[in-house]
């Protein structure tokens, strides 16, 4: 059974919800590593270091960004960890996590706008794929995708809600 341990607080859907993320992350970037690897994935295999390391890096960034959904249900995501010199220890207030979250979930859901309007708009250069498995298996790695801008969204809005009712309490 997973143990999802969060603050005692935080409602047990947006833990799950941010635990999710990561999990959702993971198909595409493996598929990433895979394309740089070598194996089949696509018609036309990657070209050069450059263009390996750009795609090591993007599965990098995306997990890393994924899993910073984490801190809006643990306790990192209220006070900043002791071990960061000069601001550990000290409490994060709201909007520092809430703006870089909601602007990373609105450049999330602009992403996916172009993922779905590009194709009807005939842009780009075509499949990058030429059998149906290699189009299925992209389809399986990258449809979880869609569900990170609404997660993010929703965990952001609960945290949001979270943090600021203690603080009018505190206030009261």
């Amino acid at each position: 059974m997973l143990k999802i341990d969060a603050l005692p607080t935080v409602p047990r859907w947006a833990a799950l919800a941010a635990h999710a993320v990561p999990l959702i992350t993971l198909p595409s970037a493996l598929w990433r590593v895979a394309l740089v690897a070598g194996l089949p994935v696509t018609a036309e295999p990657q070209s050069g270091t450059g263009e390996a390391a750009y795609i090591l890096m993007l599965s990098v960034v995306s997990e890393g960004l994924a899993l910073l959904t984490l801190g809006l249900v643990r306790g990192w995501g209220e006070t900043v960890p002791s071990w960061l010199p000069g601001i550990g220890g000290r409490p994060v207030r709201p909007l520092a996590a809430v703006v870089p979250a909601l602007l990373g979930a609105f450049a999330l859901f602009a992403l996916l706008g172009w993922a779905f309007y590009a194709p009807i708009a005939g842009l780009g250069d075509g499949s990058v794929t030429d059998s149906s498995a290699q189009t299925a298996l992209l389809l399986v790695c990258y449809a979880p995708l869609v569900a990170w801008p609404p997660l993010l969204t929703a965990v952001t809005v609960a945290y949001y809600r979270r943090r600021t009712a203690s603080a009018s309490f505190v206030a009261a």
